[in-house]
């Protein structure tokens, strides 16, 4: 953050053409938000909650990656189904919106993953032949379940399996008394305070062989025998 804050007030006396300083000071003034993080190391349930999110995220990137996954399968049904939807309606628009090719479906399908305008966008492909224009308007009559399979699968299992794995990371980690958190903490706390105990002659850099027997007789279990 030091660095970020010097070199943003370095920029604001150098003037070249060829860069976009100005972009770069606002950006380098953005990261002083960081500054506060900082607080996290003043508290130490603030730690144990910060270490309990970062352990989830191995978690969160495995449903992400379930996740994606469904949303491949969709696309490639929606561009089976909708492909030549290409006439502008409520949400299908020719340049961006629609199933013309997967990548397309892809980013539709990802962009109403909220739940969000899913319903229009079943309305604009429902029209089948004979009530539609082939090439144009035509959907098909299996929208219905399509979307609703969508919304089924996406909205109310995979992104509320988002939050199921985050209250069990804290269930594990951050609300249990003898949680991992709590009980690595605790026992580093109680090394930290014995080793400085030997270590005070040389700078808490090493511990004499003369002293090791000593060492783990004071530590406390399960590090030592104390």
């Amino acid at each position: 953050m030091v660095c970020a804050s010097l070199v943003d007030l370095a920029l604001e006396f150098v003037e070249m053409e060829d860069l976009p300083i100005g972009e770069i000071a606002k950006i380098l003034r953005v990261l002083r938000v960081l500054r506060v993080v900082r607080l996290a190391s003043r508290s130490k349930d603030l730690q144990a909650l910060l270490q309990t999110i970062s352990m989830s995220i191995t978690a969160l990137f495995n449903v992400l990656g379930l996740v994606l996954l469904i949303l491949f399968m969709f696309a490639v049904l929606g561009v089976y189904f909708f492909g030549e939807l290409t006439e502008p309606a409520q949400v299908i628009d020719p340049e961006y919106k629609n199933f013309r090719n997967f990548g397309r479906a892809y980013l539709l399908l990802f962009a109403i993953a909220t739940g969000e305008d899913w319903n229009r966008l079943m309305y604009d492909c429902i029209d089948s032949v004979p009530y539609c224009e082939k090439g144009r308007s035509c959907g098909s009559s299996y929208a219905p379940v399509y979307y609703i399979c969508f919304v089924m699968v996406i909205t109310h299992v995979m992104l509320n399996l988002f939050i199921l794995v985050i209250i069990q990371q804290f269930e594990k980690y951050y609300v249990a008394e003898d949680n991992p958190i709590k009980t690595f903490t605790k026992n580093f706390d109680q090394f930290h305070q014995t080793w400085v105990t030997y270590t005070q002659r040389f700078k808490c850099l090493k511990l004499q062989e003369r002293h090791c027997v000593d060492f783990f007789l004071d530590l406390p279990a399960p590090m030592g025998f104390a």
